[in-house]
C-alpha cells in the first residue's frame, strides 16, 4: 500500500510543497529513495532506519520504495526525514490512514530518533498557510520562528516517538504558544555609542541623514581617522524592525541557518564581509542558489571596509540591488531573487598609501597609482552612492576632550520621526524611504521652492551630475527636510545635500 505525507522543499526562500510516497513491497529487503534527491537526502536511509529502531517502530524487512514527488523537483536537505518515516510507518499499518491529512510535518531525524532542527522552518510555515494545511509538525527549535504565521496550529516535537504518539492519538503534542512579549524588540546593547566619537561632526551628520532616508555612503579618510568606529556605531541609530519587516529578515536569515537562539530578528542586521570575498559568497549563488551577504544585510546594513580593495567583480555585481533592492541570480536549472533592499556604508583610503588627505605625513603615491586606485570605482557605481563623506584625521585636542557628545539615542529619535513622516506619507506606495522613491514620483509630488530648484539645476551643471546622480540629491534634500519637519525643500535643504555630492572624482 502506498501513503503520502505533505512537506515541503526550500528553493530560493520559498517552500515549494512535496509530497512524500512510500510503497512496501515482497522482495529482498531494499531502501531506495527516488525523485532527485541530493547526497543528505539519499543519507536519510540511515537515518531513519536508526531513529525508527530507537522509537520503537518496525522497519520493513522487505522493499521499501519512497518517491519524493514532483519527480523533476531537485530536493536539498534534511527536512525529509522525518515525513519519510512516518511515511514508511503509514505505508506498513502503523498509524490511521487519515495520518496526513491536512497535515504538514518536516524535521531532520538523528540516529537516537531525536528531532533536529531545520533550515527554513518560516519558508514551511507559509506553505503550509498557503495551501490552507491546518497543522505542522516541526522541530521544537523551529517553533519560535515559525510562530510569525498564526494561521497554523504548530507542534513542536523532540523525537520520533512523540510524533507517533500524536499522530496516532496516543499522546498529543502540544500547540505551540509564542511569549506575547517575545517578538518585542528589547533594549539593544550596541558596543559603540555616537556619545564616545570625538569630532567628526560632518560625518555624524551625514550618517543621520543616510539612517533618516536609507541613503547609501561612502566614507574617504586617512588610516586611523575613525571610518570603521562611525560605520560600526551606525546601527545605533537605526530603529528596530518592525513586524513585516523582521518576517522578511528572519525568513532570510532561517534558510541561511543563520538564526539566533531566539529564533528571530528584531534588530536590523549588520554584515561586514571580509574585502577577500567571493561574488557569489557577497551577492548569492551556489549550486542551489542561497541569499548572499547583501540579502542577509536586507533591512540592515551592509558595511564594506577597505572597499577598494575588493575585487571589481563584486563592487560591480552591486550595481543591482543597490538599484533595484533586490538582486536575481541565475543557474542552469533555475532563475531565483532574493531581496536586498540595505543601507551600503562603505569606507575607503584616500590613495594606495593612505595619506593623501593627512595633514601630517606626505603621500607617497605616484599620479599613476593614484589614477589606478581611483579607477576601481566605475561611474555607475558611484552614481548609486547618495553621501560621500571626507573624515579627517582626528586632532589629540579633540580626542582628550571628556565632555561627552551627542548620543545615538538622542539622534535615533529624530531619525524614528523622520522614517514615521516619509512611512504616512507613502503607505499607498508600499514604500518607507525616500531612498526607494522612483524619479516620476519625485517629478510630480515632491515639493520645492523655485529658488532651491534653480540652485539644484545650477549644481547639476556644474558638477555634470547624471540623471540618477540628479535624482539622488533630491532624495537626500527630501531627507533633509524630513529631519528639520518641513514639508517643502528649500535651498538649506539643497545646498546640504550639494556638499554630499563630492566623490572621490568630483571636480572642486
Amino acid at each position: 500500500m502506498a501513503s503520502h505525507i505533505l512537506t515541503g522543499s526550500v528553493i530560493g526562500l520559498e517552500a515549494c510543497p512535496v509530497d512524500v510516497e512510500a510503497d512496501i513491497s515482497p522482495g529482498l529487503h531494499a531502501f531506495a529513495v527516488v525523485g532527485l534527491p541530493d547526497t543528505a537526502v539519499q543519507e536519510a536511509r540511515e537515518r531513519v532506519r536508526s531513529a525508527m529502531k530507537h522509537a520503537e517502530a518496525m522497519f520493513p524487512r522487505t522493499r521499501v520504495v519512497v518517491n519524493l514527488a514532483p519527480a523533476d523537483l531537485k530536493k536539498t536537505g534534511t527536512p525529509f526525514d522525518l515525513p519519510i518515516a512516518l511515511a514508511i510507518l503509514l505505508a506498513q499499518g502503523d498509524l490511521p490512514g487519515n495520518a496526513g491529512e491536512n497535515r504538514m510535518m518536516a524535521g531532520e531525524l538523528g540516529l537516537d530518533g531525536t528531532v533536529r532542527p531545520i533550515h527554513g522552518a518560516l519558508s514551511f510555515a507559509l506553505l503550509a498557510r498557503e495551501l490552507g494545511i491546518r497543522e505542522f509538525i516541526l522541530p521544537k527549535q523551529n517553533a519560535a520562528e515559525a510562530s510569525f504565521v498564526d494561521e497554523v496550529v504548530l507542534r513542536p516535537a523532540q523525537t520520533l516517538r512523540e510524533v507517533i504518539d500524536h499522530v496516532t492519538g496516543t499522546a498529543e503534542i502540544p500547540a505551540f504558544k509564542p511569549d506575547a512579549d517575545c517578538m518585542k524588540p528589547a533594549d539593544a546593547e550596541f558596543s559603540s555609542d555616537f556619545s564616545a566619537i570625538r569630532g567628526q561632526e560632518q560625518a555624524r551628520r551625514a550618517l543621520e541623514i543616510a539612517a533618516a532616508g536609507g541613503h547609501n555612503v561612502l566614507m574617504q579618510g586617512p588610516p586611523g581617522s575613525g571610518k570603521t568606529l562611525l560605520a560600526r556605531t551606525f546601527p545605533s541609530i537605526l530603529p528596530p524592525l518592525n513586524r513585516n519587516e523582521a518576517l522578511e529578515v528572519t525568513r532570510i536569515h532561517s534558510v541561511a541557518g543563520r538564526l539566533p537562539a531566539s529564533g528571530f530578528l528584531c534588530e536590523r542586521p549588520f554584515r561586514a564581509p571580509h574585502h577577500s570575498a567571493s561574488t557569489p559568497s557577497i551577492i548569492g549563488g551556489g549550486t542551489n542558489p542561497h541569499p548572499g551577504e547583501i540579502s542577509l544585510a536586507h533591512r540592515g546594513v551592509l558595511f564594506l571596509d577597505e572597499f577598494l580593495e575588493f575585487p571589481r567583480a563584486v563592487l560591480e555585481s552591486l550595481r543591482q540591488p543597490l538599484e533595484d533592492g533586490f538582486v536575481t541570480v541565475s543557474r542552469t536549472l533555475n532563475t531565483l531573487t532574493f531581496p536586498a533592499r540595505f543601507t551600503l556604508v562603505a569606507a575607503m583610503n584616500p590613495c594606495p598609501c593612505g595619506y593623501a588627505t593627512d595633514r601630517d605625513r606626505a603621500c607617497t603615491c605616484s599620479p599613476i597609482q593614484l589614477t589606478k586606485y581611483r579607477k576601481r570605482l566605475s561611474g555607475p557605481l558611484l552614481d548609486r552612492i547618495d553621501l560621500f563623506i571626507e573624515v579627517p584625521k582626528v586632532k589629540p585636542r579633540e580626542l582628550a576632550d571628556l565632555e561627552p557628545a551627542e548620543s545615538s539615542e538622542a539622534i535615533r529619535q529624530r531619525v524614528e520621526a523622520a522614517r514615521n513622516r516619509q512611512a504616512e506619507r507613502y503607505a499607498s506606495l508600499k514604500k518607507s524611504l525616500n531612498a526607494e522613491l522612483t524619479s516620476d514620483y519625485l517629478r510630480r509630488h515632491v515639493k520645492i521652492t523655485d529658488l532651491a530648484q534653480t540652485l539644484l539645476r545650477q549644481a547639476a551643471e556644474r558638477y555634470h551630475l547624471s540623471a540618477r546622480a540628479y535624482f539622488r540629491l533630491l532624495k537626500t534634500a527630501l531627507t533633509i527636510a524630513d529631519l528639520s519637519v518641513k514639508d517643502i525643500i528649500d535651498t538649506p535643504e539643497i545646498a546640504e545635500a550639494i556638499q554630499y555630492r563630492h566623490g572621490p572624482d568630483s571636480p572642486p
